[in-house]
């Protein structure tokens, strides 16, 4: 097995679906947990504060670690993270997934 990756991924949802991507969300890294795709370490979520000229009240960046690079490959294949990532895409605008890896720069 590889390293762990960091994904930073970000998500900006239709207007109105803000209630339902936190559902989603609060299942998304049980069901990455669940099918031994990521570390043991829970997501940590942001909302984008309110923003009368950016609606940033309606993006969300969510953070985790997959086990190694071959993670989002499997949780294609995976039906429990394919039940969450289809009703995701579904009232998203626009999602990104950019994945890093750490320096160890000392």
């Amino acid at each position: 097995m590889g390293s762990p990756v960091l994904n930073i991924c970000q998500y900006r949802v239709k207007p109105g679906k803000e209630a339902e991507m936190e559902s989603l969300l609060a299942k998304h890294w049980p069901a990455l947990h669940a099918a031994g795709l990521v570390d043991d370490t829970p997501a940590v979520v942001y909302r984008g504060l309110s923003d009368p000229h950016h609606g940033a009240e309606r993006c969300y960046v969510e953070m985790f670690s997959w086990k190694d690079a071959s993670g989002p490959q499997l949780a294609h294949k995976t039906p429990g993270v394919m039940a969450i990532w289809e009703p995701m895409g579904a009232i998203c605008e626009h999602m990104d997934f950019p994945s890093y890896e750490r320096l160890d720069l000392a």
